[in-house]
């Protein structure tokens, strides 16, 4: 697996989700739900790869 790759990928993830905890106010209500449930999978995957990664490292 490429470990660039995962990196570049967590931190767009935590990005996104620091993003819309700071700007939640001016989402939408309409948005804001989806955007949310959106955020959590993709920052959940991210902890998966992390963890994944490393207990891959050794091989």
């Amino acid at each position: 697996m490429d470990a660039e790759a995962t990196l570049i990928y967590a931190i767009a993830s935590f990005g996104l989700a620091a993003v819309l905890i700071w700007q939640r106010a001016s989402i939408p209500a309409q948005l804001r739900r989806g955007m949310a449930i959106v955020s959590l999978l993709l920052v959940a995957f991210a902890f998966f790869l992390i963890v994944y990664s490393f207990f891959s490292a050794g091989t």
